[in-house]
């Protein structure tokens, strides 16, 4: 068996070249995944993000059925399944039935065609949870180009962007289309699932949107600073994922989100505990206020 080839650091410890790209992608779609992630939590969009993040495994399995790339046939079913979604939506159908409904439906309807194609049944698990510990050169130079747009996006709306989300009355006196706004946020979704789909899968891509964004409400006093603090809880738990991974032997992907699990749950309870002391320090010193 070839020696796998390494990069040697300042500290002597040799790391893989394999975990070197799984950590380069992680954080591409964490860079990604960030401050979209924050428009799917202010717009309360967790199921969008399941309903397109779920028609990814029909689009891998159409992608193999014509022998075109997985990435193509990812990005295409994601974008057809979040604008039908954003079109039924916009003509008033209950949005949470209808992204129920949907959602499911896309998972099954991909997994049965999945199953006519061997291939793709052999590798399941790489779709459903990802498999980063594999990414190559070329799925790094795709998971990055999609990261990029995806970045460049966010950055050139950010402002109609947010305020469109507060509210379409405030956009349209402002002279912005909150429809054009919301096929940006389509646009930006199917890209992000595209190319998070071989890091954690897509069962668990709605999570690297979610869990990060809402760690950093927590912390946040302003939509930017939420943001960026999004994407630097996203790329520590690409760290301790794989971190987890190599040393318990467990799946990148699963571990990965586990980890933003992990640090939402620590700054919730931390967040409380300083309520707490803080509740009880006011306490104590309000006697000594009043006698003064």
């Amino acid at each position: 068996m070839p020696q796998a080839r390494g990069t040697t650091l300042r500290t002597g410890m040799i790391v893989d070249d394999f975990i070197l790209r799984a950590a380069f992608a992680g954080m591409m779609v964490a860079l990604a995944a960030g401050p979209l992630g924050c428009f799917v939590v202010w717009r309360r969009m967790a199921y969008f993000g399941d309903a397109t993040a779920h028609a990814a495994i029909l689009g891998v399995a159409m992608a193999l059925a014509f022998s075109v790339s997985v990435f193509l046939g990812t990005l295409l079913t994601a974008l057809a399944m979040a604008t039908i979604v954003s079109a039924l939506v916009g003509r008033g159908w209950a949005i949470d039935t209808t992204l129920g409904v949907l959602a499911h439906s896309a998972l099954a309807l991909g997994l049965v065609a999945v199953s006519f194609q061997p291939r793709a049944r052999m590798d399941l698990s790489v779709y459903l949870f990802g498999d980063i510990l594999t990414v190559g050169a070329t799925d790094l130079w795709l998971i990055g180009g999609g990261a990029a747009l995806v970045l460049a996006l966010m950055i050139w709306r950010w402002s109609p962007l947010l305020l469109s989300t507060l509210s379409d009355d405030l956009a349209r006196g402002a002279g912005i289309d909150p429809g054009r706004e919301r096929l940006v946020l389509v646009l930006a979704l199917a890209v992000t699932v595209a190319a998070a789909l071989k890091v954690v899968g897509a069962l668990l891509i709605a999570a690297m949107l979610i869990v990060p964004a809402a760690t950093a409400r927590v912390y946040a006093r302003s939509p930017e600073a939420m943001a960026i603090i999004a994407v630097g809880f996203g790329a520590l738990a690409v760290v301790a994922g794989l971190s987890m991974s190599l040393q318990l032997d467990t799946p990148a992907g699963p571990s990965i989100v586990a980890a933003a699990a992990a640090f939402f749950a620590g700054s919730v309870a931390g967040a409380a505990l300083w309520r707490v002391l803080r509740a009880a320090r006011a306490g104590r010193l309000a006697p000594r206020t009043s006698r003064d």
